[in-house]
């Protein structure tokens, strides 16, 4: 056997390993939080007045659904206990306009509609969401990103936690939602269920608790903010919400992830912007986290399925080499059927079916985020700074 075929042999055989381990790391992370869901019975009555916060930018698909869920939550009486205030940098920005108009429908639920102009650092979000904190009645803040979609009693549930004062941030894991059936969409939103939701919850289990939040739907209080250095500071960094949970949690505050799962709505998107979307996340991640993201390298399957295969072609043992590969492909069905039965997803057998072509497409845009290239957020271009912040170059 050749030089380049033993190498290729190895390569492969370690991949191999290595994602069969964190399959099974994935397979009991998953389960232990399977059995936390169930035994969730959080049904207080600590209802503090709640301030939801929700920055919106132009108009996308199923952001009314997505409202709607925020205005039909069972919090009591929601007057004068809860509020939900919207953001656009302009008057006349469709997201904006949307909001209003579902509001509208809600003449009982106290909402405001408010403006904050161009941002003043590079993270948007940050900006309008330090804008709204500070225009908030109330303590307790729930910020959500637009495409967060949650259950009737999601709020509820949420605030139970902070019943004790020590915690001051909890976040959640989410599913991926696709409401077309552009398989590029597909693939990203069963990305954010599996690839997201196995290392949050390998990380949580490894960690012995959690030491990060993840913004698409966070309650905290309103100090947590300032606490973790302020909104101009963390409208510096592209993952703010890890930042904070970071910071938050390193000063011996209590930050938590929820046993509660939301639905994340994916947009209908081509595979190039789906793939400069999650460049752009996985960029971050890698100056977030260096050590685990340059690990996360050896948790994909597929990639060394391919490899197995190819040394078999190239070995003279092609039904090895499709053995290798299929083997891959196993490890990945299983990672994904488990994951998202342990998020709750009712359509879980095409998204599993599909997910080893998901776990493929993952690890080019790995090795991608390793290659010098600039950062497309809200019609700026950035370069991610090695400490997670933004610099922008146009």
């Amino acid at each position: 056997m050749s030089l380049f075929l033993r190498i290729l042999f190895w390569v492969a055989a370690v991949g191999t390993v290595t994602s069969t381990i964190y399959l099974l790391m994935v397979v009991v992370a998953a389960v232990r939080f399977w059995l936390r869901r169930r035994r969730d019975d959080r049904v207080g009555d600590f209802l503090p007045p709640l301030s939801v916060l929700k920055p919106v930018h132009g108009m996308e698909p199923g952001l009314e659904s997505n409202l709607h869920t925020f205005f039909e939550q069972d919090y009591p009486e929601f007057q004068p206990e809860f509020e939900i205030l919207f953001c656009a940098r302009h008057e006349t920005d469709e997201g904006l306009k949307a909001a209003r108009a579902v509001g509208a429908r809600y003449p009982q639920v106290q909402a405001r509609y408010l403006t904050c102009g161009e941002p003043e650092y590079p993270n948007a979000k940050m900006y309008s969401l330090g804008v709204m904190a500070k225009a908030a009645r109330y303590e307790h803040i729930v910020t959500s990103d637009a495409d967060a979609r949650i259950d009737q009693g999601f709020l509820r549930r949420a605030v139970q936690a902070f019943a004790d004062p020590k915690l001051a941030l909890s976040s959640c894991l989410y599913l991926g939602t696709a409401d077309v059936s552009n398989l590029a969409t597909q693939l990203d939103a069963v990305g954010k269920s599996v690839e997201m939701g196995s290392g949050v919850l390998v990380a949580d289990m490894v960690e012995g608790g959690t030491k990060f939040a993840l913004g698409v739907l966070v309650v905290q209080r309103r100090q947590a903010f300032y606490d973790a250095g302020g909104y101009a500071d963390l409208g510096q960094y592209q993952a703010e919400d890890y930042v904070m949970g970071k910071r938050l949690a390193e000063q011996g505050q209590g930050v938590i992830m929820a046993p509660d799962v939301i639905r994340l709505v994916v947009p209908e998107t081509s595979l190039k912007a789906s793939f400069r979307n999650q460049l752009r996340w996985m960029q971050s991640t890698r100056r977030s986290r260096p050590g685990g993201h340059l690990g996360t390298g050896l948790t994909f399957s597929v990639p060394f399925g391919v490899l197995g295969l190819l040394w078999g072609v190239l070995a003279g043992r092609p039904g090895l080499g499709f053995l290798w590969l299929l083997g891959s492909c196993v490890n990945r069905w299983i990672q994904a059927g488990v994951m998202l039965n342990a998020l709750g997803e009712t359509k879980w057998v095409w998204q599993t079916l599909i997910y080893p072509l998901r776990d493929l497409l993952g690890s080019i845009i790995w090795f991608a985020s390793y290659l010098p290239a600039k950062v497309h957020y809200h019609g700026g271009e950035y370069l991610i700074t090695p400490d997670g912040r933004y610099k922008h170059i146009s």
